[in-house]
């Protein structure tokens, strides 16, 4: 699925090289680069710099974006363009240089790792004097880690954006294993595929079953950005893989897997020469296909075909089984019984896992700490339920069938397969290639009917497409999608045994190789256990914040952790109260964390922000406001939010409206939250907008630096070598809270004109008398 090499330095400047590239990694992942940070200006530079050396002209990008999920940022893109002979639309080459903030990340895979490839791949390209006739740009976006805010403000913003034909997008969720591709259309995807197959890229690893998934989840790239706000598509590349290490300080050069980034590449530089000079009309599709990858090889086919190719097997099923039963070779009696051993596997497999993960957690504490659901052992659980969902296999087969299977005990599982696949046609078309298998198990089937007999060699050659196709699923899903899943693992472990049984059911000692593959799971088992612990490398996740109410002049040390360790403990104590007093204003993260835990924390001299009403008038049922928040310290951001009455509508925040915004009312999609403000070089927020006049004003603002490490106010312990700071929540943050209170509306009411005589002066004009009302407002 991915390359088992790296190419070396000394590989010929005509060549890409990994280990080139790793330098580039290297570089850019030497410090935390977040958005705001000087090392994000210095990260910013050097890309410049190493562009220019390859003798491009560059372009910066800069301006505020606020994404619909309300989170408001100035971004820095950084662009170059390489021009063509004839170029009707460009290829964008695509990858972010902003690492995750709140958590020392050092954006070694994400994204350092796409942004080195495209700089070693562009470099392989221009040395070749590569002719091509497209335009090429180069996109490193800024604030992707916040909200896709840089890719938004290239796709609505800059005149480029409505130019380029196809996208090919590098990121990162993980630091090892395959690269997957995924497309992204907002029409049918057979142009791409075609194209894809057509760049004949060596070591693909896709199926169209994985981005039905994606598009399930709450997960979101630049390219989605490209998709939705410019109907633009193209391919993500993305490795998953330890995805414990994803936006942690350990997503470090020493954690990143070179065949991974070797990986990388291998798409990279067929797909560049190959669109260099493509026709991107041919892109453009309303048929969606099904696809998937064997090892060197891409397939596909029109989703058209899914539900024929699932009546054929069904008939051929049905037509097989008619006349074994007719020759007396099968009998439905014989058939009954070889789905009791099937199904019971299956059931107590799953079962199994689903309690016995839920058991490990509540044995192992330690792993509710790790909020993306994947431990550090996380590998050795996957293997442990399969050994252990095999040797059930092997033991209901051993109890409830012949010492060698015969085939009619492989009637039932050919019969499931058949109906799983009659739902993926209708309800899951992405995952309609799964088909395939069942196709080769009924040659194998229909082999044993005609001849009655059974070929080990054909039932041999006929499992290779469930190994293929099916196999890599039961590792893929947990490392996707958490631990969690892995009773899904299990059930499909022993769903694709059903499927080898012509194989396994020849297997004469079905009760030693059940204890073999016993011995097999405790054997990972105990690995799990002996490797359950935290040390350098696959460190312990810990939180800790200071936050002073202005209001109350009260601070409190709050954590989100479950289990205090003796880091938040030094902070917290031994017996902390529950964290409630927050809950009015929750702060999001992707996994929503909450706080738990706070203590006592002693007051310290912080500068607030000041607060200016620049507008507050009323104007017939409409209070129409506009305010300044300005600091008085260097901070990293503001959360800002308000009560669900308080409907806003022409909102703006620094001047802009939020990308995609429908209608005058602002969309909140995050309950209280208004908007999350990253601050760059101390720039003030100012928003503006329209409530009801009768709505009471009811909002507040969390105003946070990311600086409690190294703040000379706090004599902070440093946290010990098998520690990192929690990822995905606000963290090491000095926050101040503050209600924010508008002053009593200012409304004038000119009364009636009293004309005032003047004898003196005839040219002297009536003048009104002018009363002041203050009308209390809320």
């Amino acid at each position: 699925m991915m390359p088992q090499w790296t190419s070396d330095e000394e590989e010929p400047l005509t060549e890409f090289s990994t280990q080139r590239a790793f330098k580039q990694v290297r570089a850019i992942s030497r410090q935390p680069h977040f958005v705001g940070s000087k090392n994000h200006e210095e990260v910013a530079q050097y890309l410049l710099k190493e562009l220019e050396k390859l003798g491009l002209e560059t372009s910066v990008q800069e301006g505020y974006a606020l994404s619909d999920w309300g989170n408001l940022v100035k971004s820095k893109n950084l662009l170059a363009r390489i021009k063509g002979t004839d170029s009707s639309k460009a290829l964008l080459l695509l990858s972010h240089y902003d690492s995750a903030p709140h958590s020392y990340s050092l954006g070694a895979s994400d994204a350092g790792s796409g942004v080195a490839t495209i700089l070693e791949s562009v470099r392989t390209f221009l040395y070749n004097k590569t002719a091509h006739k497209n335009d090429i740009i180069i996109l490193f976006t800024d604030a992707e880690e916040l909200g896709l805010n840089g890719a938004a403000l290239f796709v609505t913003q800059h005149q480029w954006a409505k130019e380029v034909g196809v996208v090919l997008n590098f990121e990162a969720r993980g630091s090892s294993g395959p690269s997957y591709m995924l497309m992204e259309t907002n029409g049918g995807n057979a142009g791409l595929v075609h194209e894809f197959a057509a760049a004949k890229v060596p070591l693909p690893a896709s199926n169209s079953l994985m981005y039905s998934i994606y598009k399930m989840l709450p997960n979101d790239t630049d390219l989605t950005v490209f998709r939705e706000q410019g109907n633009i598509q193209g391919y993500n590349f993305a490795f998953i893989d330890d995805h414990y290490n994803y936006h942690t300080a350990q997503d470090d050069s020493k954690h990143l897997n070179k065949k991974t980034l070797e990986h990388q590449g291998t798409y990279l530089m067929p797909l560049l020469h190959y669109f260099a000079n493509a026709n991107f009309d041919a892109t453009v599709s309303k048929e969606d296909y099904a696809y998937f990858t064997l090892p060197f090889t891409f397939i596909s086919y029109p989703f058209s075909w899914i539900v024929p190719m699932v009546l054929i097997a069904l008939v051929l099923f049905v037509f097989l089984v008619f006349v074994g039963v007719g020759k007396r070779i099968l009998s439905f009696k014989e058939i009954g019984k070889g789905g009791i051993p099937f199904l019971g596997a299956t059931l107590t497999s799953g079962l199994l896992a689903y309690f016995g993960w839920k058991f490990l957690l509540n044995y192992y504490p330690q792993y509710n700490d790790l909020l993306n659901g994947f431990t550090y052992n996380g590998h050795s659980y996957i293997a442990g339920f399969v050994a252990l969902t095999l040797a059930i296999c092997f033991i209901f087969y051993h109890f409830f069938s012949e010492k060698k299977t015969t085939m009619n005990h492989f009637v039932a599982p050919l019969f499931l397969w058949i109906l799983i696949n009659c739902g993926l046609a209708f309800a899951l078309k992405g995952a309609g290639f799964l088909i395939i298998p069942v196709f080769f198990g009924l040659i194998a089937f229909g082999f044993f009917i005609l001849t009655q007999k059974s070929n080990t060699l054909l039932n041999l050659i006929c499992s290779i497409p469930t190994l293929l196709i099916i196999a890599p699923f039961i590792q893929m899903f947990p490392i996707g999608l958490g631990l969690k899943v892995l009773f899904g693992s299990a059930i499909l472990t022993a769903l694709t045994f059903g499927l080898l049984l012509p194989v396994f059911g020849a297997y004469t000692k079905k009760g030693a190789w059940s204890l073999l593959f016993l011995a097999i799971a405790g054997i990972f088992f105990a690995k799990a256990h002996v490797q359950s612990g935290y040390e350098l490398g696959k460190a312990k996740s810990n939180s800790l914040l200071y936050i002073y109410n202005a209001d109350t002049q009260k601070a409190n040390w709050v954590t989100y952790d479950t289990n205090l360790d003796p880091w938040t403990k030094n902070y917290l104590g031994n017996h902390p109260q529950t964290a409630d007093f927050m809950k009015d204003t929750p702060l999001f993260s992707k996994y929503n964390s909450g706080f738990t835990y706070a203590a006592e924390a002693p007051k310290k001299e912080l500068a607030q922000p000041t607060i200016e009403f620049l507008k507050d008038q009323i104007v017939g049922n409409q209070r129409q406001l506009k305010i300044k928040i300005t600091p008085n310290r260097n901070v990293n951001r503001y959360d800002i939010f308000a009560s669900e009455e308080m409907i806003l509508s022409n909102f703006k925040a620094n001047g802009v409206q939020a990308i995609g915004q429908k209608g005058a009312k602002y969309d909140r999609k995050r309950g209280k939250k208004i908007l999350s403000y990253y601050v760059v070089n101390n720039e003030p927020l100012e928003m503006e907008f329209i409530m009801n006049k009768a709505t009471p004003f009811d909002m507040e603002l969390l105003e946070s630096s990311f600086d409690l490490m190294r703040n000379a106010l706090f004599p902070m312990i440093k946290r010990q070598n098998w520690m990192i700071p929690t990822p995905f929540v606000l963290n090491d943050a000095v926050v101040i809270q503050k209600k924010i209170i508008p002053k009593p509306v200012i409304q004038p009411v000119i009364k009636k004109a009293v004309a005032v005589p003047v004898v003196q002066d005839s040219l002297t004009e009536p003048k009104p008398e002018i009363e002041i009302e203050t009308p209390k407002v809320p």
